[in-house]
């Protein structure tokens, strides 16, 4: 079905058609008067120059069509009884949404300094973009809010990760036409083969096709309304076209389009609810094709703006030098007819609110975008019921990931009929080891099964697509509405979402310190598959820079672990899913791994997250350490224990301390990071003066980045991944990257005074050793029996 603006046909009476007008012009005065106005906000006198901002910075092009669609969805929430939220995808929207949150009594609810009054609109129009005031992007500070303008791409996927499990939600998701040009949008359109019509909430996209991005046309609005609407029922989708530039005829096209679109909506949901249909929905879309800048200026200075990539950004750039340019921002604010909007003191009038619904249904009041307020415990089993024994350090060995995998399939079954909690995961769930999950939840799934699949459940709340941008959206949406959930992901592919985990951080910082956003549960990803063991995929497979990624970013929200074997990992695992308002990074191993801690000992050591293992060194407690053996990660661990083993058999006069790290932060002063130790602290784990090695997981650049401050840092020397990779056996990567024993206790050798010729043997040993390595590897192809057979002895 296509409707235009020529053959739609529409119930609304011209009454209705009066206020949903009215509502949309004053919209748009106050979408203009944020852009340009510090002063004289309802026009009661001439405008002169000293009225608009000495600096005009905002987006006008795309406004009035997010006005037009903020609009409609009011009259639709309001006449159906409808929970809605919607996510603004155009990247420049701010002015469209602020506006319509003022109108509808949110924001003044929100800053009950922004009245809804004259005063109020004043406030509102000087603070835009404006020094001390709020962003030209619709943002946190936004009511109504959950995708930052600046998330270019990531609308669609947001609105779906919003509307699973929240069977009542209807989730408008406006994009833009050059939005839908990036690769995250584009894939996140399969989104659709993911959401069960019986279970989740629905998604209603709305592309928006303006005709321009800055300065170039948009690909989807030059092509054939054809080929567009064959191109979006590949997708899955049943387009409905609004299209023009007549306001009344567009004003009945977008109330017909939204109620074919809702209608359809509430059948598919009836059959799937009701009378237990499996067929995949054919889900509808709506294509809104309005002008660019559509009722602004149509020429200025001789060249067309309307309806061209001019109207962009601010169509009228020097109102205040040129007196032309002035007379046709009074002209094109006086065209809303003001006066008709609002009254003598500037609150809207009756007519211009008739649309809008009430309490919690307007949507710049809705608690889905305010998730903390919906935010319930997560039911976190007791560690104890998944902990390993470990009676003695490293006499078993455990696959630290299935050991979660467990904890995990329990999470995922206690919260069955509450359903919010999520794994997410680019088509590696169970590659990762997680597979018993699927034992409580099969993985999502609403396209064509054939009888050799395994795990497939149209109700599952495992969600895998081979997408990181849209596991990402999804988990992030999902997040923010008020659920909880978890990103499992090898992690060198985890980049891709590099710039994703960027914006959500910014987020983050941003709403804590807006009292009124309530806390949401962490974003938590989980890394593994990891740079160590990439045994049959190589180099490619290979990369750990995503933890120095993240540790650039605000440290109030950050925090990075790497727990050394499976204990730890449940202990960080347990704190990461209990915690609000971070981004967790936890980077652990799939394959088996010794046992060092307790879960006891795990829980102590995890919560000071650095500390000396005691049983690894050989410390006698009447002498500071000759050295201190760190590291960080379970393939370092695991070559320093090997090493400290190796120090105690040839150099057993030598004081060894070994330290263990699993949060990362620590490493950072205690006034740069809330987690980071004072110097007295640091010097009493590492010593002041004390060589000190480091085997790191990750590259070594980042340790001395973070410790650059502290006394001992010019003894410090840190061995880790130097971007040389292949295929190759498991200890060979660490001898390729120097991070093996024998280069370990090569450089406690060269950095102890008085060892380097008392231990010249020993080092020779060490260095024959590693050649010998070399040699075997290539005539056997796997690892010499003394490493590939080693085990602790301490």
């Amino acid at each position: 079905m296509s409707l235009d603006t020529q053959q739609a046909t529409t119930d609304l009476t011209d009454e209705e058609l009066a206020t949903l007008d009215a509502h949309w012009r004053a919209a748009n005065y106050l979408a203009v008067g944020q852009i340009y106005l510090m002063a004289n906000p309802l026009l009661t006198e001439p405008l002169r120059p000293e009225h608009v901002k000495p600096r005009l910075l905002g987006h006008w092009g795309t406004s009035p069509g997010l006005n037009l669609v903020h609009t409609h969805l009011n009259r639709l929430v309001k006449a159906r009884g409808l929970d809605a939220l919607c996510i603004w995808g155009p990247g420049h929207g701010g002015p469209a949404v602020l506006a319509n949150s003022w109108l509808e009594g949110s924001y003044t609810e929100t800053y009950p300094d922004v009245t809804r009054d004259a005063d109020g609109m004043g406030r509102l129009f000087k603070q835009f973009s404006f020094p001390g005031g709020v962003p030209s992007h619709v943002a946190p500070e936004t009511p109504g809010s959950i995708h930052e303008g600046g998330e270019l791409g990531y609308s669609l996927s947001h609105a779906y990760g919003a509307a699973f499990d929240n069977p009542g939600l209807l989730v408008a998701c406006v994009i833009g036409d050059g939005e839908a040009e990036t690769g995250p949008l584009a894939a996140s359109w399969h989104s659709d083969k993911f959401l069960d019509p019986a279970r989740d909430g629905a998604v209603l996209p709305i592309l928006h096709l303006n005709g321009y991005k800055i300065a170039n046309p948009t690909v989807l609005s030059r092509l054939p309304e054809e080929e567009l609407d064959a191109l979006l029922r590949g997708y899955g989708h049943e387009p409905l076209h609004v299209t023009g530039d007549d306001p009344a005829a567009v004003h009945r096209a977008m109330a017909a389009a939204m109620d074919t679109a809702v209608d359809r909506i509430a059948a598919f949901q009836r059959a799937a609810r009701e009378e237990g249909a499996t067929e995949r929905p054919r889900w509808p879309v709506i294509v809104l094709r309005t002008p660019k800048g559509w009722t602004g200026p149509a020429e200025v200075d001789g060249l067309p703006v309307e309806g061209t990539w001019r109207a962009h950004q601010v169509p009228l750039a020097a109102v205040r030098d040129n007196p032309e340019h002035l007379r046709q921002l009074e002209q094109w604010l006086r065209s809303y007819r003001p006066e008709e909007l609002f009254d003598a003191d500037g609150a809207p009038r009756p007519e211009v609110l008739a649309c809008v619904p009430e309490g919690t249904r307007r949507l710049g009041a809705t608690p889905h975008a305010n998730g903390g307020l919906l935010l319930r415990e997560l039911p976190l089993p007791p560690l104890e019921r998944y902990a390993v024994a470990v009676d003695k350090p490293g006499a078993t060995l455990h696959e630290p990931t299935r050991v979660l995998g467990d904890m995990l399939r329990d999470v995922m079954a206690a919260t069955a009929d509450r359903r919010d909690f999520r794994l997410v995961g680019p088509d590696e769930t169970a590659s990762n080891r997680l597979q018993a999950v699927y034992a409580a939840s099969g993985k999502a799934w609403q396209a064509k099964t054939l009888p050799v699949d395994e795990d497939l459940d149209p109700h599952g709340r495992v969600m895998e697509i081979l997408s990181e941008h849209t596991c990402q959206g999804w988990l992030e949406g999902y997040l923010l509405t008020g659920r909880h959930g978890l990103f499992s992901c090898y992690e060198a592919f985890v980049h891709i979402v590099d710039s994703m985990v960027n914006q959500h951080i910014k987020w983050l910082r941003v709403t804590r310190r807006l009292p009124w956003r309530a806390p949401i549960a962490s974003l938590n990803y989980l890394l593994t598959s990891h740079v160590w063991r990439q045994d049959h995929n190589g180099f490619s497979h290979q990369d750990p820079g995503f933890v120095d990624h993240v540790l650039n970013k605000s440290p109030e929200c950050v925090r990075v672990y790497l727990p050394p074997d499976a204990n730890t990992l449940l202990s960080v695992a347990d704190h990461v899913l209990r915690s609000r308002d971070y981004v967790n990074v936890v980077v652990a191993g799939k394959q088996p791994c010794f046992d060092w801690l307790s879960m006891d000992e795990a829980r102590v050591h995890c919560a000071r997250g650095a500390g000396i293992w005691p049983w690894a060194g050989t410390e006698d407690g009447t002498r500071e350490p000759d050295v201190v053996l760190a590291c960080a990660g379970d393939v370092p661990t695991q070559e320093v224990l090997a090493a400290a083993q190796l120090l105690r058999r040839h150099l057993p006069e030598l004081a060894v301390r070994v330290v263990n790290v699993v949060d990362i932060a620590r490493l950072l002063p205690g006034d740069e990071h809330p987690h980071g130790m004072t110097d007295f602290e640091y010097d009493g784990l590492f010593t002041a003066d004390k060589p000190v090695i480091f085997a790191y997981h990750g590259y070594p650049w980042l340790i001395h980045r973070l410790a650059y401050r502290r006394t001992g840092h010019q003894n410090l020397h840190v061995r880790g991944y130097k971007e040389i990779g292949t295929t190759t056996t498991p200890f060979d990567m660490v001898v390729r990257n120097d991070l093996d024993r024998y280069r370990l206790v090569m450089d406690v050798i060269d950095r102890v005074p008085g060892l380097a010729v008392r231990a010249a043997s020993v080092r020779q040993h060490m260095a024959d050793t590693r050649q010998r390595h070399q040699v075997w590897i290539r005539e056997h192809g796997v690892d010499l029996p003394e490493v590939a057979d080693w085990s602790w002895d301490g």
